[in-house]
């Protein structure tokens, strides 16, 4: 089953970017010869217009051949690819990419409709405490809002346990509104070892809470919510290829990095946690192949761009 999955996955992925090349290609006159799900031997092809579809036999990925994309042609130059203009040429290379970051917007987008969309509150308010915990000693209640910590402001979940956790085994003092409106001032000693599932302090909190709008709303608050986690997930990634390289450089094994086969297993993994684990994988991994696609590497789009600027520079 995993394996099904993984080909579904890997499959999605690939006809969504060469989906972009073709339809780019198609909308700028160039004749597309071929649109191939996986690599030959080809099982099955159909001709349809000037375009054979294609299914082979090996399911690791895909393609669009272009009339005209591996040099100059003596016949029918105006559906080349080859003989089409710069720009023209750099918008069907970028249509894969673009394809990839519309595929991931859809991904998060349909979560956030599904699951709701996180809305900041400007305040981190307690959700849970647990017992026995640091927290419960200091007596704070469910929805009390943590104002400060060490007479540092927060209003964010993560700059809260960054403060806490630079405290660990030191009394730290916490100012809390309760939920009568009152403030008060807890001393608290973030554990240095806490129990497993619990932080420090022994606190859930959140600075954002879920809300579900209105139907006709949804579609706005999932193109919002999609285009943010594809835009943090992208960020996440560009650093992710810059450290590596930077490991590469150094002469060091870059770490982290899963090759298809350690992307089979996680795929394998996240489908046992359900469909919107899933969903949500493949909408970073459709990032991150946007964002490795547009890298200046020869075989990759990004290569051909760079080529494209050359040619631009120096004719």
């Amino acid at each position: 089953m995993t394996l099904i999955i993984f080909l579904i996955v890997l499959s999605i992925l690939v006809l969504v970017h060469e989906a972009g090349h073709f339809l780019a290609a198609r909308r700028s006159g160039v004749r597309v010869e071929e649109f191939g799900l996986g690599f030959p031997p080809r099982l099955w092809s159909k001709k349809l217009g000037e375009t054979i579809y294609s299914i082979n036999a090996l399911p690791i990925g895909g393609f669009v051949r272009l009339y005209g994309e591996e040099g100059a042609v003596k016949t029918g130059q105006s559906r080349a690819f080859y003989h089409q203009g710069k720009l023209t040429r750099a918008k069907i290379i970028v249509a894969g990419v673009l394809m990839n970051f519309l595929l991931a917007i859809l991904a998060f987008g349909a979560i956030g409709w599904a699951k709701g969309f996180p809305q900041d509150l400007g305040r981190v308010e307690v959700l849970e405490i647990a017992k026995n915990s640091p927290a419960e000693a200091a007596g704070l209640q469910k929805n009390d809002v943590i104002l400060s910590v060490d007479d540092t402001s927060v209003v964010k979940t993560d700059k809260f346990v960054e403060l806490v956790n630079a405290r660990r085994g030191q009394e730290t003092r916490l100012v809390v509104r309760q939920v009568d409106g009152s403030e008060i001032t807890a001393v608290v000693v973030p554990r240095l070892d806490p129990p497993e599932g619990e932080g420090a302090l022994g606190v859930l909190v959140s600075s954002a809470k879920i809300i579900q709008p209105p139907l006709w709303q949804r579609p706005f608050y999932a193109v919002w919510f999609g285009t943010r986690e594809a835009y943090f997930w992208a960020k996440t990634t560009v650093l992710a290829v810059g450290e590596a390289l930077g490991q590469v450089i150094r002469g060091q094994a870059p770490a982290g990095i899963a090759g298809q086969v350690g992307i089979f297993q996680i795929t394998g993994n996240i489908a046992r946690e359900g469909i919107f684990a899933l969903l949500s994988f493949l909408g970073i991994l459709s990032v991150n192949l946007a964002v490795l696609n547009i890298l200046p590497f020869p075989a990759l789009d990004g290569g051909r761009l760079l080529f494209i600027g050359v040619e631009i520079l120096f004719g």
